[in-house]
């Protein structure tokens, strides 16, 4: 696991350390550009292409797509509970919201991969429902803080490249059409770079110190994702006596640190990019103590369904 751990987390802190080496050289306009290409272009295809690249079967969503949401609103649920300890500004508050439900995609991939007992195609039917809800919570807090009527306000949630991009991948996925290759190939190159270049920008725009303070407001979003959420999920399954395939899973993705793209989603709708780019850090960083824990939890609920189908 610690090998795992290395290979999924290293690379995130060097290319954000890089950001913060290179900070200077680029101006606020180039940052700011770089967070816009982000936004409308590089992290949709990530999006889409993590959708629709396995089939995803009709009957598992009954399934798994209760479950998943289910982790989203509670994740949305104790959020908000940090509202009196957040910034004044709602639209800021709403930047800092979104990361205590939303989840690293690709590091969750590496993870679910290299664990026996994980899914992959589970995991990949989790993020397909997932997606898009998160960023329906997502978009519709930021659309709030913007101060838009509701018209405006749902305007902003249904023309919202990451919701528009999540919807076609689950599209393409429960079709099981599979995309040709002169489609798919540029799509998985700007889905390539989407990642590298928001921890880069994350790397230009944070406040170094934060990853060393904890205040009350970003303590309460980074245990909530990393802690509380993961917990729930396996008090569930061990009190409903689950041992269901998808537990295992469940509690990865519940585990999983947030997700870069909140940084992007924050800055496109002109949140504090300063104050997401913290927490970003903060969840990633801090994952390394807590994933091991739950990545072997999950292995022995694993091992507690593999006993009672012999016990059966």
């Amino acid at each position: 696991m610690a090998q795992i751990l290395l290979t999924g987390l290293l690379p995130v802190v060097l290319l954000v350390a890089l950001g913060g080496a290179v900070r200077a050289r680029l101006s606020e306009n180039a940052w700011a550009g770089l967070d816009r290409l982000n936004f409308e272009i590089l992290f949709p295809a990530l999006i889409f292409a993590a959708a629709a690249s396995r089939p995803i079967a009709p009957a598992s969503l009954l399934v798994v797509g209760p479950l998943v949401w289910a982790v989203l609103a509670l994740g949305l649920a104790l959020g908000w509970l940090a509202r009196p300890f957040g910034p004044e500004r709602f639209l800021d508050f709403a930047g800092g919201w979104q990361t205590a439900w939303r989840f690293n995609t690709a590091l969750g991939f590496v993870i679910v991969g290299a664990l026996p007992s994980a899914d992959l195609g589970l995991y990949a039917v989790a993020i397909g429902m997932a997606i898009p809800l998160a960023n329906i919570f997502a978009v519709t807090a930021l659309s709030r803080g913007e101060g838009l009527g509701a018209m405006g306000a749902l305007r902003r949630v249904a023309l919202n490249p990451f919701l528009l991009a999540s919807l076609a991948g689950v599209a393409v996925g429960l079709s099981g059409v599979t995309l040709p290759r002169p489609v798919l190939t540029p799509i998985e190159m700007l889905a390539g770079a989407a990642i590298p270049i928001a921890l880069i920008s994350i790397g230009a725009t944070l406040r170094w110190g934060a990853l060393a303070r904890l205040d009350r407001f970003s303590l309460m979003l980074v245990s909530t994702k990393l802690v509380a959420l993961p917990l729930a999920v396996t008090l569930a399954a061990l009190a409903l006596g689950s041992h269901a395939p998808i537990v295992p899973v469940l509690i990865v993705f519940a585990a999983l640190p947030t997700a870069s793209a909140a940084h992007v989603l924050a800055a496109g709708f002109g949140a504090d990019r300063r104050l997401a780019a913290g927490l970003i850090a903060q969840s990633t960083t801090l994952s390394a103590l807590t994933l091991p824990v739950w990545m072997t939890v999950a292995e022995w609920m694993a091992g507690v369904e593999s006993v009672a189908s012999l016990a059966g």
